[in-house]
């Protein structure tokens, strides 16, 4: 039944307080005691022996020694001394180290320490401005080397001015040589004072 004066709950109850959410893995160990007392140490691998290649410089001088001259012979000494080469003749320690100049160091050399009273006195800020004063300066003389004045049309007209044209009046070329049919003025000396004028 519903309680009296209380809304109806439409929850599940939580489970306590030992109660753990997901899978519990249970610890293969024995915890920080076990840690303490005991130490798990890793078994030493046994190496494995391997076979060590011929060594048939010995065997030949062996043979020669022996007097054998033929293949055969050869072959048959083979088989009966097996002269393996030593386990030192590989052993890459055994090999001389190379030859380096005495005063080689190795690693990384280490960087000078800062100096403070440049970074407080901006010394690299003026350095740099002084650095790019230099570089712009350069360039502009560069440039200016670079660039050579080029005679324009323009520039040679105020140089060198053309002369005034003289007005002249358009007349079509086909009426050029075609003469007045109507004379207005009296004489020849009154049409030249007229032109003149």
């Amino acid at each position: 039944q519903a309680e009296v004066g209380k809304p109806q709950r439409n929850c599940y109850t939580l489970p306590g307080i030992d109660f753990a959410y997901g899978l519990y893995i249970e610890r293969t160990d024995g915890g920080v005691p076990e840690a303490i007392g005991h130490w798990n140490t890793i078994k030493p691998r046994t190496h494995l022996v391997r076979e060590m290649p011929r060594d048939y410089i010995a065997m030949n001088r062996g043979a020669l020694k022996a007097g054998y001259t033929t293949a055969r012979e050869y072959n048959l000494y083979y088989k009966a001394k097996d002269i393996r080469r030593k386990d030192d003749e590989n052993c890459r320690f055994n090999k001389c180290p190379p030859k380096l100049p005495a005063d080689m160091t190795y690693g990384i050399r280490t960087q000078s320490c800062t100096p403070f009273f440049d970074l407080l006195h901006h010394r690299y800020q003026q350095l740099w401005m002084e650095q790019q004063r230099a570089l712009t300066t350069a360039e502009r003389v560069e440039k200016k080397k670079k660039e050579k004045v080029r005679e324009t049309h323009t520039t040679f007209l105020r140089k060198k001015p053309l002369p005034p044209k003289e007005e002249s009046f358009w007349h079509l070329p086909s009426l050029e040589k075609v003469k007045p049919h109507l004379s207005t003025l009296p004489d020849h000396e009154a049409r030249q004072k007229a032109f003149s004028a």
